[in-house]
């Protein structure tokens, strides 16, 4: 069966590789502007979704992943930086406290589509200014929902996780196999175990 990823980040890719699943990569191109009074675990199951359902019309037959990640603080989404001083905001109402990150997985064969919104729960240590700078300027945060990535420098400010530490990456793992196993895919028949 053919396996698809609607999402053209290299992380989930990455995730995807490391329980034995290859899939080829399409993403999708959908509005992900949020919906009025949408909750953000909605607005990650729906785009989630979305994503899945669009690239499976033009692939019959196949299964397709898509997934959406947004870091939530106070029941507000913190998107990706727009600039330097919209990082710094951010960063400043991460820096220690916890917050959310919301990651939904929904995979579809075109014909039903099956989503889990993954919740967990990050704590981060105080960050100063100069350290917020130094990350900036890394360049690491630019494309991060949430303005950074906890399986790079980011880890260097998060104190503690509860929960799924591949759903924040970008893909809640056992989630995913899952679901997939539910549709007759496994991620064990891919070779994942020698």
């Amino acid at each position: 069966m053919k396996l698809i990823l609607a999402s053209q980040s290299p992380r989930r890719l990455e995730l995807l590789h490391q329980i034995g699943v290859r899939p080829e990569v399409h993403p999708a191109d959908i509005d992900e502007t949020p919906l009025s009074d949408e909750t953000p675990e909605d607005y990650v199951n729906r785009l989630a979704r979305h994503k899945a359902e669009a690239v499976a019309q033009h692939y019959s037959g196949a299964l397709v992943i898509g997934s959406d990640t947004s870091v939530v603080v106070d029941n507000q989404i913190l998107g990706k930086p727009e600039s330097r001083d919209h990082f710094f905001t951010m960063f400043k109402r991460l820096s220690g406290a916890q917050h959310q990150v919301m990651t939904a997985v929904a995979i579809t064969d075109g014909q039903q589509t099956l989503s889990e919104v993954v919740i967990t729960q990050v704590s981060f240590y105080p960050v100063n200014e100069r350290e917020i700078e130094r990350y900036w300027l890394s360049g690491e945060p630019q494309d991060k929902a949430g303005g950074y990535g906890i399986q790079g420098l980011g880890a260097l400010f998060v104190k503690e996780i509860q929960g799924s530490y591949s759903a924040v990456v970008g893909l809640p793992l056992a989630e995913t196999g899952k679901i997939l196993d539910k549709f007759g895919f496994s991620a064990w028949a891919q070779g994942a175990v020698e």
